[in-house]
């Protein structure tokens, strides 16, 4: 079984990336809805909440951990490789290489969670694969509106905060927050001519190179387990509305 968490719904995203690769594996899913968003806690508080998170999904069997989640995987990572050596951990993070590799004159817009913009690991992808302008954008409080749904408010802020940059020729926008590839088409509303890019099908890549050196016994079929903190059916309505395949 693979296990994939985020602080909510929006590792749905990574999950579609997941089934395309891995068509016919048992996924269990895990949103974290009671404490969400993990953008704008402490780093202290993200890795307490990852670990209980990844308790949970090694007793119901996962030897592979996906982190779909960008804030959790700059902040947990290393304290949960180091907790759990004998359990595979995939990390999210900012598709900023990717800008680097295609374009290195770009401009680029990197939209993230605070706490992800702060960490030691988005720094150095930055300085690392920096293109001719690197603009990073914290969208605090994002993540939070999605998972409601709030349409009105989501406008607010993306009028607040993309307009900065409507007229900086941005090239390259990087979704640096698994929330956000859910709204996609309303951030490139903004920047139409832009190429978008997030962290989700490398994830899916990487988990099955892992998935076969492991020479783990592949599933029947397809099947998705969803919990979430909160237990909330509204959330789970959500998870699966999102969802690119049939359960």
């Amino acid at each position: 079984m693979i296990g994939v968490f985020d602080s909510g719904i929006g590792g749905v995203t990574v999950l579609n990336e997941l089934v395309k690769t891995l068509p016919k594996e048992h996924f269990i899913y895990y949103s974290d809805s009671l404490n969400n968003p993990y953008g704008d806690k402490t780093k202290e508080d993200v890795i307490r909440l990852s670990l209980n998170v990844t308790k949970f999904l090694i007793d119901k069997g996962c030897r592979i951990i996906v982190i779909a989640c960008n804030t959790a995987s700059c902040s947990a990572r290393e304290y949960l490789r180091g907790k759990f050596p004998n359990i595979k951990f995939i990390v999210t993070e900012p598709a900023i290489k990717p800008v680097y590799d295609y374009n290195k004159d770009a401009n680029t817009l990197v939209l993230a969670t605070k706490r992800t913009l702060e960490s030691d690991n988005l720094k150095e992808l930055v300085n690392k694969y920096h293109t001719k302008n690197t603009y990073l954008c914290s969208m605090e409080g994002l993540a939070d509106l999605i998972e409601e749904g709030n349409d009105y408010k989501i406008s607010l802020l993306l009028n607040e905060e993309l307009g900065k940059y409507k007229n900086l020729n941005i090239d390259s926008v990087v979704l640096g927050c698994t929330h956000y590839p859910l709204i996609k088409e309303k951030i490139r509303n903004f920047f139409p001519n832009a190429k978008f890019y997030d962290g989700s099908s490398g994830v899916a890549k990487q988990t099955k190179r892992v998935f076969k050196k492991l020479n783990l016994k592949s599933n029947n079929k397809l099947e998705i387990d969803f919990y979430d903190s909160s237990d909330s059916d509204v959330k789970k309505n959500v998870f699966f509305k999102h969802m690119e395949v049939e359960k």
